[in-house]
């Protein structure tokens, strides 16, 4: 399993035709390093499962390269839903919306919901820009487990079980990003993580 440093020529290609292939990468975001599979192959997101030792009822979130591909994954999107897009994307904010009917059902453990951020980190966002597809991603580590926030400890957490680990040094935040579900209303946020008081202050502007 080859360690590639993302500043290389060629390796997000080499990251992206992995994914194409169905193949689970590791890569860096503006938290923690992601495991990362193609979002719209279930036998990949099945692996990703199977890597992190993650139980199947827990959904996965996808990750997007621009607010309007939103629309891909996600139908009744509320005004809230748009206002925090706006405001905290790209960044370490995950938002709970309706999912739509591209959307598999192992992501989201059949449930009617799907979890979507855009990364503040550009080797993740050249990622999926370059994929051309909604990236499913989880924190590169095994379930319940400290996140890895360097490629190094990604690759003595999954050795050569993962395809590529692209690195881009130590992540900046190491904390995992803020969940806020925007189905109910008021939105509720189901896990602080980063920005979680700014979060917080922002929604209470409208209630």
């Amino acid at each position: 399993m080859p360690v590639l440093s993302a500043n290389k020529r060629n390796s997000i290609e080499q990251a992206v035709a992995l994914l194409r292939a169905g193949q689970v990468v590791v890569f860096p975001t503006d938290t923690v390093y992601g495991l990362g599979a193609h979002g719209f192959m279930a036998s990949a997101i099945e692996r990703l499962f199977a890597l992190k030792g993650r139980e199947f009822q827990k959904a996965i979130p996808l990750l997007l390269a621009r607010v309007e591909d939103v629309t891909m994954v996600a139908v009744d999107i509320p005004p809230i839903a748009w206002r925090l897009a706006e405001r905290f994307w790209p960044g370490p904010v995950t938002l709970v919306l309706p999912r739509a009917a591209a959307v598999l059902d192992i992501l989201v453990a059949g449930g009617n919901s799907v979890a979507v951020r855009i990364p503040g980190h550009e080797v993740a966002l050249q990622l999926i820009r370059t994929l051309g597809a909604p990236l499913a991603a989880t924190s590169a580590n095994l379930s319940g487990q400290p996140e890895a926030v360097t490629a190094e400890e990604a690759q003595a957490i999954f050795g050569d079980q993962v395809a590529l680990i692209l690195d881009a040094g130590r992540c900046p935040g190491g904390i995992p990003s803020t969940v806020v579900d925007v189905t109910v209303f008021p939105p509720l946020i189901r896990r602080r993580g980063a920005l979680a008081d700014e979060v917080e202050a922002y929604l209470a502007q409208f209630l």
